[in-house]
């Protein structure tokens, strides 16, 4: 599984329908409205790096109101949650 976190700006007014329309699209798993720099991180995961070109450039990229987009690819994933679910009981 290859992991890309795709930081996404967009018309400020368009921010809701933006991120529900990214999020709707096939290899894209999560959308998050964020503060900051950027309105939107998405995260995309595909099993080949070309298909995460199919997702960014061909379909999000393209989506109305996304006025610039920054792709970051992901080498290793270190997740605390992932490790504490591992060792879990159940006893929660």
């Amino acid at each position: 599984m290859i992991t890309a976190i795709v930081f996404v700006n967009a018309e400020v007014d368009r921010i809701p329908e933006v991120a529900e329309e990214i999020a709707s699209i096939g290899g894209v798993s999560e959308v998050y409205s964020v503060t900051g720099t950027i309105d939107l991180i998405a995260l995309v995961r595909v099993g080949h790096h070309d298909e995460i070109a199919s997702v960014v450039a061909d379909r999000l990229n393209k989506v109305d109101g996304v006025t610039s987009t920054e792709t970051h690819i992901a080498f290793r994933a270190y997740s605390r949650h992932d490790l504490e679910s591992a060792f879990s009981l159940g006893l929660d």
